[in-house]
């Protein structure tokens, strides 16, 4: 057999983070060595993980070469003035405009207006110093950077100037048209800035990785260069077979952001509980991960505080588990223009767990084609509470006849195989 083909990715979240942010390029670095190719992984020495899972470390491959190197952390020092807001602003949790505090402000206005691209660019400098040396020593010819954070692309950008390597920029979520991105509180100058490096990266790259068909046509217009769709994916879980909950448990696993906060779902539910003794009887709503106060003060506002399991961040095991044992699971994105893009990775683990999905987002989303394709729940926009309302009442009835299950079709070529098969055909294109 050939010598393998050495790939440096540079990434920032890996295991002990925990969070969606890991799991890409965990499994890719799991199965390229099937491929012949060798997994160099580049990661801080010293980061600050808003979400830590230990259980990750055990999912590393043994094959792959792990390279540290230290990172100046900004939100360390920001930490200092109140480490709570701090760790929620860094994992993606912004407080609606309303209800911001003064320092919940500044932080937000520092980090769009000071940190570009991100909390993350005082690494940029010293990993290129870092690296150059290693590429040079090692003879490796092909880099992949993985962003957010973004400033990961901007060592790419300057390697690919200083050196002649092939260089494949992988976006697991957009640049600047990323949700959050507005309530940034950022400058023209800012905002000019942002947009400025994110075209630099686009067209200096040699291809371009993207993780929805919205992402691509987006970028399409702000670069000629070669745009590849590689979604994320499920992988091979090892868990016991898990009897399902008593309850008719409806559940939300990961992030609840405040702007996914759906009225429509509270009102359904509401409602049910209101005209159905059976369904109040038996309902409890499960919340799984970092969830935001505003969701939890509408749940309240609905009076449906009493049958809500909040059991906070669990390890990606113990999510996986309560996937496969939840009734219903829950997928909520923002309603706006700018998440049409977004695929939440979460989906694809729903996709296989064999429990209905209910999905509520904006319009044209490319996860609600997904969800359809493969058969596997209904998607909903904001306002057809009715729908949904039935839906609800369908799967609890179905719940009761213990019939509640789906026939998922089309699934294979969402494996975190399939995918890496994908990704590795594309290395081997560029070498």
């Amino acid at each position: 057999m050939a010598e393998p083909k050495k790939l440096l990715i540079i990434t920032y979240y890996w295991p002990p983070a925990g969070g969606p942010g890991v799991q890409r390029w965990l499994k890719f670095v799991k199965y390229l060595p099937d491929f012949n190719i060798q997994p160099i992984v580049y990661i801080p020495e010293n980061p600050t993980y808003p979400i830590v899972d230990t259980g990750l470390v055990s999912e590393v491959s043994d094959q792959a070469i792990i390279l540290k190197n230290k990172i100046v952390e900004p939100y360390g020092f920001a930490s200092f003035f109140s480490k709570k807001k701090t760790k929620k602003i860094s994992s993606g949790i912004i407080p609606n405009q309303k209800k911001q505090s003064f320092l919940e402000k500044t932080l937000l206005w520092i980090r769009g207006n000071i940190f570009i691209p991100d909390a993350r660019f005082l690494w940029v400098k010293p990993s290129v110093k870092y690296l150059k040396k290693y590429i040079e020593e090692n003879h490796i010819d092909t880099i992949v950077t993985s962003g957010p954070p973004h400033s990961l692309h901007l060592i790419g950008l300057q390697l690919k100037k200083d050196l002649d390597i092939t260089w494949l920029a992988d976006f697991r979520d957009p640049w600047t048209t990323i949700g959050y991105h507005k309530a940034l509180k950022l400058s023209s100058y800012a905002e000019k800035k942002h947009k400025a490096l994110e075209k630099e990266v686009l067209n200096s790259a040699d291809t371009i990785i993207v993780t929805s068909k919205t992402t691509k046509a987006e970028f399409s217009a702000l670069t000629s260069k070669s745009i590849e769709v590689i979604t994320n994916g499920y992988d091979v879980e090892k868990i016991e077979k898990q009897p399902l909950d008593e309850k008719f448990t409806v559940a939300h696993i990961g992030s609840f952001l405040s702007d996914r906060n759906p009225r429509i779902l509270w009102k359904a539910l509401q409602e049910l509980v209101k005209e159905n003794k059976d369904f109040k009887a038996a309902f409890r709503l499960k919340l799984i991960g970092a969830t935001s106060q505003e969701v939890l003060d509408t749940i309240t506002e609905f009076r449906l505080q009493d049958y809500v399991d909040n059991l906070g961040y669990l390890s990606h095991q113990e999510a996986v588990a309560h996937q496969r044992k939840s009734q219903v699971l829950l997928l909520i994105e923002i309603d706006s223009e700018d998440t049409k893009s977004i695929i939440p990775g979460k989906l694809f683990e729903y996709m296989v767990s064999e429990r209905p999905i209910v999905a509520i987002g904006p319009e044209g989303s490319d996860f609600a084609e997904i969800i359809t394709t493969t058969n596997t729940g209904v998607f909903f926009t904001y306002d057809e509470k009715e729908k949904l309302k039935s839906l609800l009442l369908k799967y609890f009835l179905e719940y009761q006849n213990q019939n509640l299950k789906v026939h998922a079709v089309g699934l294979q070529q969402y494996s975190r195989k399939s995918l890496t098969t994908q990704l590795a055909k594309l290395i081997t294109y560029h070498s």
